[in-house]
């Protein structure tokens, strides 16, 4: 494994899939998306800190089941230099609905959990009848 001094001002396409274990194809995807911009300089692709500051929200947002259109939205709202106000409270209603979703798919998981256990449960008895009955 390379090790990345985080103070490079740029990365090579290997470079950033190393430090996040991404493949060069996601990368391009997210280049493709319009989700990154890395600087061209012939036929390679130099990620600088920004592009390495958006892919980590972007694996974070993934992460936390935010769509890629969501992301992009999220990022575009961006300002370096003013008031980032819009886009902290439309990060927070996305994460607030995000959470409520990934608390419903949690307790449906439970019950599906539960279930399986008792089949199962039922089941090895079954099993262990049979079983006994042949020997």
């Amino acid at each position: 494994m390379t090790i990345i001094d985080p103070s490079a001002e740029t990365l090579t396409i290997r470079e950033m899939c190393d430090t996040y274990q991404v493949t060069a194809r996601t990368l391009r995807f997210y280049e493709a998306k319009e989700l990154l911009a890395p600087i061209r300089s012939r036929s390679k692709r130099l990620y600088t800190k920004q592009d390495r500051a958006r892919l980590q929200l972007i694996l974070r947002g993934k992460r936390f089941g935010f769509s890629l259109e969501d992301i992009r939205q999220l990022l575009d709202m961006y300002n370096r230099n003013g008031s980032n106000q819009a886009q902290l409270a439309r990060t927070f209603d996305l994460g607030q609905d995000r959470l409520a979703q990934m608390k419903a798919q949690a307790a449906e998981l439970q019950i599906a959990i539960a279930e399986l256990e008792e089949e199962l449960q039922g089941a090895s008895a079954a099993l262990a009848a049979f079983r006994a009955a042949a020997e």
